[in-house]
Parts: structure tokens; sequence; C-alpha cells
């Protein structure tokens, strides 16, 4: 093994810090007084603005100049690790095999197709890098063919803002046409391929909340529906075998469901789940029948069926009846099976169901810590599903399933051309005591020969909001930490679904604050188990996960001894007071209705930027892109600013703004390596570390 040797990796004492004019802004409400001296950085055409960003990433880019080895370093390993020139298993629909490919040296996927067979000639349907071509930014969203196969309506955003305008090309000329239809939130056909539906968000809230049918000849737009309730955006989606269309209604605790047969796309849509709150719903057909997913009395929820001239919940028949101990996250349906997504005790499941003899039984999983969910499965007259399987030391893998018989087959296992050897690394499950008693799950991952007797350095992930579970899958570039003798673990934390709603719920609204105690708890045990020290520990959060990075600093700045945060959501009582702001007024019911006291009053107690101390803090990268629709550039800009006022500590306070990407960073995969080799080398860099891979 080769020795990790303690560098000083930051030019600290290399440039000034840029200081952030204060222009004092009134913005009390509900008579606690707050005076904010860096609303100003919100004013994204102010010229004065954008030098200050700049001014940042010169002076961000000049701390980190040490570790520009260890970045390049950093990405050549990353870059060897992922096969350039690579395809995706095809996937048959409609007599045609689709897939997706990339070729070495591009930045973007190819989306392909084959007639037939696989040995048919390859027709390439969309070219991202085609797309590219002179911009920035390239995100493709909706892609969608047409039933007779012959029309692709596909969607794009060439500026990370995640607004996305309506482009349709003809498969049997290569003609593409943009149709004239922005901000499209979602896309469907209809079965006679005359006609497209699709929703469209507000210009300014970014709300999906209309509903509008476009001829494909004539190109005349018809509304048909406008969602009202700002609490509410609106989604399509359609059954797999194509009979019927979905647009449903959706805030974040209830939902409303109209459906139209695909075959009649001039008709009216009608309410087949009617509204109630906090009643979710979403629904699927086969045979007859509409399929509910619904936590009506079943806050785990369960599957009901009903005939389609009558949905209502009167006639409604339990197919899967509710579990309290097993959380159903989601069903397909195929013709003779059911396959329903679910989670228990923390960790992810896939059961099969046979419709014929009601006979089910769960597909087995070899590790204790893993992730599992199903692919693209579009034909549902089928025997074979293919599903994914990974997890923190085995490589993602598509597998071929016989819903009967049980085999399986593994048809493409992610290849790492640089070498990789499992048996190398070993993962397992932890668990922290929350200060209420309740146990909370740790994912962790090392590498075997350099599990230290005693403490460690040690990378911890979360999240921990709106009832998602933190995914435990494989990751290539990861293993540039760990190879380093660094451990990862991802921190499962109420606010998150890995328990199910109830875990959800003990991490949301009023109770919201027990997401940034779980976590703390979590990184206390890692010290007392001698997993590592404070001044070992290096934090990670993302959007929410980084409100959630904002708030355990302020908290316990002496517990961590950095933390990255990407996109935060810190400015919580700024926004959320702000109606305008896109997804403000939808979140009401994630986080609270801060018009409201006793709901400002739950963010106060936690919102970031609101409560920054005049203390010694940690080393922090903040993470932010200009384009960000979903959390405002502005938002760590100005948490930045207030921590450089008031603290007390000399480590490194960076702030690094991508001018050219939205909320999910750069869109070329190279690019985007690259912004992981920036994160790793300021986490390696703060550790000390330097550049010396160890030995294999």
């Amino acid at each position: 093994m080769t020795a990790l040797t303690a560098l000083a990796q930051f030019a600290l004492n290399s440039a000034q810090p840029p200081i952030a004019e204060k222009k004092p802004k009134d913005v009390t409400v509900h008579e606690d007084r707050r005076i904010d001296d860096y609303f100003w950085l919100r004013e994204k055409e102010n010229p004065a603005v954008r030098k200050h960003l700049e001014a940042e990433n010169i002076y961000t880019d000049t701390v980190m100049a040490p570790t520009k080895p260890l970045q390049e370093k950093l990405y050549a390993e990353m870059l060897g690790r992922i096969k350039e020139t690579d395809s995706a298993p095809p996937v048959l629909r409609r007599g045609y095999w689709y897939y997706t490919r990339t070729e070495q040296g591009k930045q973007y996927p190819l989306y392909a197709r084959r007639a037939g067979n696989l040995d048919a000639p390859e027709q390439i349907t969309l070219d991202v890098n085609l797309l590219a071509v002179g911009q920035p930014y390239m995100a493709v969203g909706a892609y969608k063919i047409s039933d007779d196969s012959q029309f692709l309506a596909y969607t794009i955003d060439p500026t990370g803002y995640r607004q996305y305008s309506l482009h349709v090309k003809n498969l049997n000329t290569g003609e593409t046409r943009a149709l004239g239809v922005e901000r499209i939130t979602s896309l469907e056909w209809a079965a006679n391929y005359q006609a497209l539906f699709f929703t469209q968000e507000d210009a300014v809230s970014k709300r999906s909340y209309r509903l509008g049918r476009l001829e494909l000849k004539s190109g005349t737009v018809t509304w048909l529906y406008e969602e009202k309730d700002e609490l509410f955006d609106l989604g399509l989606s359609r059954s797999r075998e194509g009979a019927w269309l979905f647009a449903t209604s959706e805030s974040k605790t209830t939902t409303e469901i109209r459906a139209l047969s695909a075959a009649t796309p001039n008709l009216d849509w009608r309410i087949i789940a009617a509204r109630r709150n906090d009643i979710e719903t979403r629904a699927d057909y086969r045979d007859g029948l509409f399929y509910f997913r619904t936590n009506d009395h079943a806050q785990n929820f369960r599957i009901v069926t009903a005939p389609v001239a009558t949905p209502d919940p009167t006639h409604w028949v339990d197919y899967v009846p509710h579990q309290a101990a097993v959380k159903l996250d989601d069903f397909d349906l195929f013709a003779t099976h059911t396959v329903l997504s679910e989670r228990e005790d923390g960790l992810p499941h896939l059961r099969v169901i046979d419709d014929r003899s009601h006979a089910s039984h769960r597909i087995s999983t070899p590790e204790p810590v893993y992730e599992i969910s199903l692919e693209s499965n579009p034909e549902p007259a089928t025997e074979e599903i293919r599903f994914t399987y990974q997890s923190l030391v085995t490589p993602r893998s598509i597998i071929s399933y016989h819903l009967t018989t049980k085999a399986h087959t593994v048809l493409k296992q992610q290849e790492i051309p640089s070498g990789y050897d499992a048996s190398r690394y070993a993962s397992e499950r932890i668990w922290a005591r929350a200060a209420d008693g309740t146990r909370v799950p740790m994912s962790i991952v090392y590498r075997k020969d350099l599990r230290l007797p005693g403490a460690q350095p040690l990378y911890l992930y979360a999240y921990g909001s709106y009832g998602i579970s933190m995914p435990v899958s494989f990751n290539t570039s990861r293993l540039s930490l760990l190879d380093r003798g660094v451990i990862f673990a991802i921190a499962h934390i109420r606010g998150g679904g890995e328990f199910g709603e109830p875990w959800r719920e003990a991490g949301r609204m009023a109770h919201k604050m027990t997401t940034f105690t779980d976590f703390i708890a979590c990184a206390e045990h890692l010290i007392a188990e001698k997993f590592t020290r404070a001044n070992q520990l290096v934090i990670n959060g993302g959007s929410a996960g980084g409100l959630l990075m904002g708030v355990v600093v302020n908290l316990r700045p002496d517990l961590f001894h950095a933390a990255i945060y990407d996109v935060p959501f810190v400015d919580v009582l700024n926004t959320m007071l702000d109606a305008s702001l896109p997804l403000t007024t939808s979140e009401y019911i994630e986080w609270g209705n801060p018009t409201i006291a006793a709901e400002y009053a739950w963010m106060r107690a936690y919102s970031p930027y609101d409560n920054v101390r005049a203390v010694a803090h940690p080393n922090i990268l903040m993470n932010v892109s200009l384009n960000d629709s979903q959390v405002p550039y502005w938002e760590g800009a100005k948490l930045v600013a207030k921590i450089r006022e008031l603290n007390t500590g000399k480590n490194a306070l960076l702030l690094h703004t991508n001018l050219a990407a939205g909320h999910g960073g750069a869109s070329g995969r190279y690019d985007a390596l690259r912004e992981t080799a920036y994160r790793f080398a300021f986490a390696l860099g703060s550790l000390g570390l330097n550049d010396v891979a160890v030995a294999k």
C-alpha cells in the first residue's frame, strides 16, 4: 500500500476573498425583525451581480490551485473507469429494438433503433451531440415514439433552466419541425398519431398548470384544462398497452386523475379519481379495469381495481391489500403478471404476482445492502421483464427475469475498463440512535485492506426530504475516494421514504428539524464507533440535501471538517415568502407556508441563511448554477456572503458558480466528470490527502 502523505492543499493566503456589498433590505414579517444585507444578489440581470459571481469563481479557483494536479489525476481515474463507446441493451417496442449508445469523445448519447431484429441496419433517431452544437448546455426531456413508429416527439432544454420546447421528427424522411410550443413538462401521443397531448408550465412560477392538444398537421393547439390550485401540478402518462391516457393533478399529498381513451383524442376527459384532501392516487389500466395505487385507508398504499364505467371508490375492489410494514412504491401491469415495487425494513424489493393463480414471490437479492428497480418494459405481453440490480460494491447490472420460471440472465453489467475487483471492497449497514430513540440506518462502503483499526477519513452523504429514499447505488467515481482510504456512507434519515410514509411524515412540515438531528446523530455515531473523527469527516448534500448541510453546519460546526453544498436550498424564508418564484407555492405542503405565523416559526428555527452565527466554520464549498430554476444561484451566494461576514475561523470558504448550467450541473458527461473531480479534490484537499492513489 502506498502511504498517504498529509499535505496542505489550499492556497488560502494567495488572494483576498470577494466581499459582497451590503445593501440592507427590511424583510420583517410576523413582527420578527430581519434585515437582509445581500438581498440584491437576486438581481440576475444586474452587471454587479455577475461581476461578484465571477470574482468568487476566480477566488475559488485560486484557492483550489494547489489541487489542480489532483483534479486532473481524479478526472483521469474516473474517465478510465468509463467505457466511452458503449451501448445499452436494446428494448423491443412495437416491432423495433430501441437503445441508446455513446461514442468516445462525444459528450451526449445517441438514440437509435433497428427494425425487426438486431441485425437490421441502425437508424439514428436522435443525436444529442448535434443538438448541442453551439450550445453550452443540452438536455432532452420527453422522447416519445408514435404508435405507428413513424414520428418522434421530443423536447429539449438548451440552458439548464429546465424549460423545454417541443419538436417532432419524421423518422421516414428525417424532417424535424419545431412546433412553437414552449415550456413542455410532459407529453403523450394519441393512438392515431395525429394528435399530441402535452402539459405546459407557467412562464414565471414554472408550475405545470394546463393541458393542451396539438394537431400534428395544422399545428393548432386546443387548451383542454387549466389547474387553478397553486399547490397542484399537472402531468401526463399512458397505460402500458396504450389504451388510456391519464392527466394527473398532483400536490405533495393529494391527487386528482382525468382519463381519456387514446383512440378518441377529440372527446372530453373525465375524472376517474376525484380530488380528496391527503389522498394520493396513481392510475393504470388492464383488461377493462382501472387499477389505482392509493393511500385511501392505507398509509403505506394499497392497489384497488374498478370498472372503467364506474371508477369511483364505491366500486373499488382490493387487489393488493395494505400492509403496515411494507411501503408499496409502485406497480407495473403486464398481460399475465403484476410487478410491485415495495420497500420493507428500509430496503427495496420487487414482488411478482401471477394474476392467473394469484401466487406471488419476491425476486431474490444476494446482498444485505443493495438497490433493485424495474427497467423500461414497454411491451405488456411478455413473460420476461428487465430490472436493474446494483449495490455499493456491485456494478449496475441489467437483468432479464422470467416471471414464471424465475430464470434470470445478466444482459449487461457496467464495464470498468481500467479494472475493478469487487472482492476488495465491503459494504454494510449500521444503525445510529436518534435523540428520540429511533434507529436510523446508514449504508457504508470501504476498501477492505484500508479499513484501519481506528478512525479514518469519511465522506457522509444524505438527502432526507420529499419521501425520497436514497438509493444504495454503485458509482465508479466514488472508487477514487475508497482507494485513498476514505470511507463512504449514506445516512438514511427521516424525511426520506426508506421506511414508508411514517418515515416521511416524521421529517416534514412541523417535524422537519428531525431530519437534521437525525443526521447529527449519524455523524456522532460514526465518531463514537471510531469509523472517523470530527477532523476527518466531510459531508455533502444537494438541493434539499444542501439545506441539510446548511442547518447541521449552523447547529454543530464543530462536528464536521468540511461540507460541500450542491445547489443548496438555504434561503428558506425569503424563498418561501415569494410566491412568484418557481416551485414555491407547491412546496407549501412540504415545508409550510410562511405567511402563516405558526408555520413561519418552523422554518425560522432552521433556515440556514437566517441562523448563521459568529463561530468557526468548517471548510465549505458552495456549488450553484446560474440558470437553476429549482434553487436559484443567489441562495448559496447569499449564504457564503453572510458566513464570510460572521466566520471566526480560517478554513476555506468557497463559492463556485456554473455560469452555463442549471440544477443538475453540467449536461455533458465529460463536463460532469470534471465537476465530480473538482468536488472530490476539495474533499481530499481539506483532509490533507495528496494525489497518490493507493496501489492496486
